[in-house]
């Protein structure tokens, strides 16, 4: 979501590893010091850990902070169990993990000195196939007046979702003035911002799969990434589309799970809960109920205006500013 990547991430992006390679097979420096991560880490040797990094690593990531990061790995997963390459990514050799409690994709980068010079650990994403590549439902915007796409698009420069199974073809969504600032006077509180307590609207017909409400607006520029999607809605369609409306404004979701909804209904007003870092909506569909095993689905509106021109069945990029058809 807006500014951040949304699901459980652990991450530690060291010195980027500058040699792009198109080699597919494991390097036997890759195969040495793996092994011996793995080691130290199962054993609890941090100072090990730390002592495979390259010197630069070992300067932009201090002790203390490695150990705060290997620490919290593994609280959430254990000990890794097995490791299996799978391949290099831009400098990366990329690891299907298993660990005591769970899958990760470990990254790391390794240098001729067998040092680590990157790492980089998210929650393993198997390849999914997309059970459809658009929405069947008739969809709507979900809201009154004109908003800008800030996130929207199928590249990495117009949207950074792209990366994320689940949420690939997702929109964040703001309100903007006529010099494209997003809020009235300084941005430091939720109500300076256009698109705070704005009503948010059901885009199509459908059922509430999912209801989440109680969770505390953000100061401006902060996160909660415990709560990613923050107070949000998913609604299931007959044409089992799943789609997920995130970040409202707190206690004023107005539907609960088992309802049903119409097109244009009221759902509640956008806010900043979540992992977001001012008032915004983020809207995407999905081919499935369950976020880590699901695709994002292509979503096309029916009728709108996209910079003024009327357009139908359009998804919106980066940088548009859409708003009903009149």
């Amino acid at each position: 979501m807006k500014n951040t990547i949304k699901t459980i991430r652990l991450t530690l992006l060291l010195n980027l590893f500058a040699l792009f390679t198109f080699a597919q097979t494991e390097s036997n420096y890759s195969k040495i010091t793996i092994a011996k991560f793995v080691k130290y880490y199962n054993a609890n040797q941090q100072d090990s850990v730390f002592s495979i990094f390259s010197p630069k690593t070992q300067q932009e990531l201090p002790l203390e902070k490695t150990k705060a990061f290997l620490t919290q790995l593994k609280s959430r997963y254990g000990n890794i169990k097995q490791v299996d390459f799978q391949s290099y990514q831009n400098g990366f050799g990329v690891y299907k993990t298993e660990l005591d409690k769970g899958l990760l994709t470990l990254s790391i980068a390794v240098d001729n000195n067998k040092a680590i010079t990157g790492l980089f650990a998210k929650p393993y994403e198997a390849v999914i196939a997309a059970k459809m590549l658009r929405n069947i439902s008739p969809m709507q915007l979900p809201f009154k007046g004109e908003w800008t796409v800030f996130w929207g698009g199928d590249t990495k420069e117009q949207n950074y979702h792209v990366a994320v199974n689940f949420q690939k073809n997702a929109f964040d969504i703001i309100m903007t003035n006529q010099q494209g600032k997003s809020y009235k006077t300084d941005g430091k509180t939720n109500a300076d911002y256009y698109a705070f307590a704005q009503p948010l609207l059901a885009p199509c017909d459908g059922e509430i799969v999912l209801a989440v409400d109680g969770v505390k607006d953000n100061i401006p520029g902060t996160l909660n990434p415990m709560f990613t999607t923050g107070n949000s809605i998913l609604i299931k369609t007959k044409n089992n589309e799943y789609i997920l409306l995130a970040h409202f404004k707190q206690n004023t979701i107005t539907v609960k799970q088992g309802d049903k909804v119409k097109q244009g209904q009221q759902l509640g007003l956008c806010g900043n809960s979540g992992n977001s870092s001012e008032p915004h909506l983020h809207f995407h569909i999905q081919d499935d109920e369950d976020f880590y095993h699901t695709m994002g689905v292509k979503c096309y509106f029916n009728q709108l205006q996209v910079n003024g021109v009327s357009k139908s069945d359009y998804s919106p990029v980066k940088g548009d500013k859409i708003k009903v058809a009149n």
